[in-house]
């Protein structure tokens, strides 16, 4: 009966960080895997009290079908939002109410790909975009990234004469290496979709996460007819509420509206309501600053354990926020087998395996510092340097 599955499904893998994430349910492990907001800041009394003054005011309307859209009053916050702290005029009848960010990666793909076309990705790149991306039977074509952003030069030679219709890039804070695009980066990327006339997806969950450095510039001002932005508030309200948007220019946000219908018609209308109303009677900025406080804290206690323990030809990126730090061993290395090692001491990390399209082993991996308090940390480090002791010897 294997015939029967479709042949984009066949290839695409299950995610391995959620395969990673059964180990880490050993209660004696350390997980740095996870790319888990800290459950510490979920607003549960808020939202509750949120829900009781939706019903209070809307009664069972507010179980009915919604339109596909979303709900006037949240794409309203999100428009003035995008306006207060981007910079950018977005109109609300260009934002759509989305099932998460990642079902807006794909309607992107419902709306654009055929089987056989090509699409630029980060390398390393988000691995939710690798996956859903892949159910179009497409051709990935990577481009390399690192603490200086995007390599122009790469992203010129993989566009120029070819026909990719999208590049998706997590360019503030990136998934999985935490790096900024610099603004000059940003302007010459821009520069370079422009003139091969493909789309930029700016999948951007982390920018709101800053704990230090100044705030980078969105596609959005560098290309506005070229950019589609994807936004959530998984990451300063709640995951489990799976609410997201897409922002997008006109001529294609009509097409999307038509993916969104035949997807799911709408995104739940409560869950929206529950939002609208938690963000109506708090203010977002101060929770945002409660959480980039813990989060610069962790981020700092982490990168200061790995200097400690961790031998120097072990290098990590020092991300400015977000919420993963990346770590390259020597060529020679590989990350999968060092992350065997990494569970006989009761620590885990992502190998880097699952953020690149190609099959090639890699000597990369992602560490988490969100959810683990600055003394597991650090006992998590130590571990991890046993871990690359017995590795190296081995």
């Amino acid at each position: 009966m294997e015939d029967l599955f479709a042949e984009p499904m066949k290839g695409v893998p299950r995610s391995f960080i959620r395969e990673i994430l059964k180990a880490s349910l050993d209660p004696e492990m350390i997980s740095f895997a996870g790319g888990l907001p800290n459950p510490a800041f979920f607003p549960a009394k808020e939202i509750e009290q949120a829900g009781r003054q939706v019903f209070e005011k809307l009664g069972a309307d507010v179980l009915q079908y919604s339109n596909s859209e979303g709900d006037p009053q949240l794409r309203e916050y999100i428009s003035n939002r995008y306006k207060s702290h981007h910079g950018l005029s977005i109109s609300p009848e260009n934002i759509i109410i989305t099932n998460g960010a990642q079902q807006g990666i794909d309607l992107i793909g419902k709306t654009f790909l055929n089987s056989g076309d090509e699409v630029l990705i980060e390398k390393p790149g988000y691995l939710g975009a690798i996956q859903a991306l892949s159910l179009y039977n497409i051709t990935f074509i990577p481009v390399p990234v690192d603490e200086g952003g995007m390599d122009v030069a790469a992203l010129e030679q993989a566009s120029a004469g070819r026909h990719a219709k999208l590049l998706h890039l997590v360019p503030t804070f990136q998934n999985p290496s935490g790096v900024t695009y610099p603004d000059e980066n940003r302007q010459q990327v821009a520069a370079v979709a422009e003139k091969n006339r493909f789309i930029v997806i700016e999948d951007d969950p982390y920018s709101e996460l800053r704990f230090s450095g100044r705030a980078a510039t969105s596609f959005g001002q560098f290309l506005p007819e070229q950019t589609v932005l994807l936004g959530s508030f998984s990451k300063v309200v709640a995951p489990g509420l799976r609410l997201g948007w897409i922002a997008a220019p006109g001529w294609v946000h009509e097409k999307l509206i038509v993916a969104k219908q035949a997807a799911d018609l709408h995104t739940c209308g409560l869950t929206q309501k529950l939002v609208g109303e938690f963000l109506l009677e708090h203010d977002l900025d101060q929770r945002i600053a409660l959480i980039t406080k813990a989060y610069g804290e962790q981020c700092r206690a982490m990168l200061d354990a790995l200097k400690r323990y961790v031998p120097e030809y072990i290098s990590f990126t020092e991300p400015e926020g977000g919420m993963f730090i990346w770590g390259r061993l020597p060529e020679s290395m590989k990350s999968l087998d060092l992350f065997q090692e990494a569970v006989k001491e009761k620590v885990v990390f992502v190998p880097g395996e699952p953020f690149y399209t190609g099959d090639a082993a890699t000597s990369t991996f992602r560490l988490n510092f969100t959810c683990a308090d600055p003394v597991t940390i650090e006992a998590g480090v130590r571990r991890l340097a046993k871990a690359v002791s017995r590795f190296v010897k081995s």
